[in-house]
């Protein structure tokens, strides 16, 4: 039965990364590998009901982001429709390609800190829609903002969700691990930065306004108010989650809910039809379904490898045969890139207690680093590469060749200034 889950998750993994030559869309292949998984978990078990079990507890986890990605998206398609990234767009006026690469990678990295690398790739996404026009040139910029956001995730604990189990499992301190990984944080995004900066050049062609987008279609402060309402809301999550102890998914629809409202009020005068684009209603309608369908049939995959035990056969595998902390650390965080890191978190956490290796210990915030910047290296092996794929249609071959090298070089390079702090100068 195991052997068969590995073989059918390898196969799905292919026919996901293939999705070009095969001509089958990646949702579908996702959805009927997580779904398979399962089958064969439960036919080849004795105890049914535990299996039901299992699966019900990871789908409370799993339905919490997607509701989460849900809400995000939604308040985002709100902010686009009252034309509210305008007020950001506007004051972007470079169009040399390389001063604006750092822009926006500079950005979305404090930006990811702030909030959470995945609610911060779909507004950052976003915003490039509105400054670039060439798909080829986006999709360069979209490859560095998924590398900004995991990098800028990482040194907080509410920018990455790998980094919030290890804080609210007591493995890192708020103060401790900031001082200690915005340093190699930042590099990991500096070096890739750097060199596709050195190989990107000329201007950005400017975004072409018709007459009738030329109209404003809102008041400068529908647009104000309801950009300063779904930053809000977005920024709020964590404080939410911190004041009332409840999951994420609950802030964001918290917030979307107040948005919701907001948007009733305003445009309460207006007759149905016009007001009608501006609702929740139609940002909902305008969401991408198929990639929170495909979100969904990995994380049920990955579920199921996680209840099997087979990511934790793994980690006890790798701890046997590498024997070297940093190392295992630092294949853990490559090993994201290929499934997700949360439940390789999880069973690091399992694997290593508090009493080998305490609160603030350098090996935990070591797992930080590298969980949290190591799924860069594949489009698939972060939340946030995630929503960019299925946002902006990337293909998985496009991101290996072209940017995946890229992350790896920086990844390694955060990596090795996180050693030489520790071993070199005891920081």
């Amino acid at each position: 039965m195991y052997i068969l889950i590995a073989i059918i998750f390898i196969l799905g993994y292919s026919a996901i990364a293939f999705e070009h030559p095969i001509k089958i869309n990646k949702t579908a292949s996702a959805l009927l590998t997580g779904v398979l998984l399962w089958v064969i978990y439960i036919m080849g078990s004795t105890d049914k009901h535990l299996v039901s079990e299992q699966l019900y507890e990871h789908f409370g986890q799993i339905s919490g982001i997607l509701f989460f990605l849900l809400g995000a998206m939604t308040i985002v398609e709100l902010i686009d429709a009252h034309d509210g990234f305008d007020v950001i767009t506007s004051r972007i006026k470079t169009t040399d390609v390389r001063r604006l690469l750092w822009i926006i990678g500079i950005v979305t990295f404090f930006l990811s800190a702030v909030l959470d690398n995945l609610t911060t790739t779909i507004v950052m996404i976003s915003l490039l829609r509105k400054l670039i026009t060439d798909k080829k040139t986006r999709m360069y910029f979209i490859g560095m903002v998924v590398i900004a956001a995991n990098a800028g995730g990482a040194w907080t604990p509410i920018g990455d969700v790998t980094t919030t189990m290890l804080w609210i499992g007591g493995q890192i301190t708020t103060g401790n691990i900031m001082a200690k990984l915005i340093v190699p944080s930042l590099l990991c995004l500096v070096v890739p930065l750097t060199i596709l900066s050195l190989q990107m050049k000329g201007k950005i062609e400017p975004v072409i306004i018709t007459e009738n987008e030329q109209k404003e279609k809102t008041s400068g402060f529908e647009r104000n108010l309801i950009l300063a309402l779904g930053v809000g809301a977005l920024i709020f999550v964590p404080v939410f989650k911190t004041i009332t102890h409840l999951p994420p998914f609950m802030g964001i629809l918290f917030g979307l809910a107040v948005l919701w409202v907001a948007t009733e009020i305003i445009h309460k005068n207006k007759n149905d039809e016009e007001k009608s684009v501006y609702s929740v209603v139609h940002a909902l309608r305008k969401a991408d379904v198929p990639s929170v369908l495909f979100f969904l049939g990995i994380l049920v995959a990955i579920s199921a490898l996680e209840s099997t035990h087979q990511l934790a056969d793994l980690a006890a595998l790798m701890d046997k045969i590498i024997g070297n902390i940093d190392i295992i650390v630092l294949s853990i965080g490559l090993l994201s890139a290929i499934v997700d890191n949360v439940p390789l978190v999880a069973a690091g956490m399992g694997m290593y207690d508090m009493q080998t290796y305490p609160t603030d210990h350098h090996f935990w915030q070591f797992v930080a680093y590298c969980a949290g910047t190591g799924g860069s290296c594949l489009i698939i092996g972060s939340a946030a590469g995630v929503a960019a794929m299925g946002m902006e249609k990337i293909d998985f071959f496009w991101y290996l060749k072209k940017i995946s090298w890229l992350a790896l070089l920086g990844y390694f390079a955060g990596a090795f200034t996180f050693l030489a702090q520790q071993y070199l100068f005891g920081y």
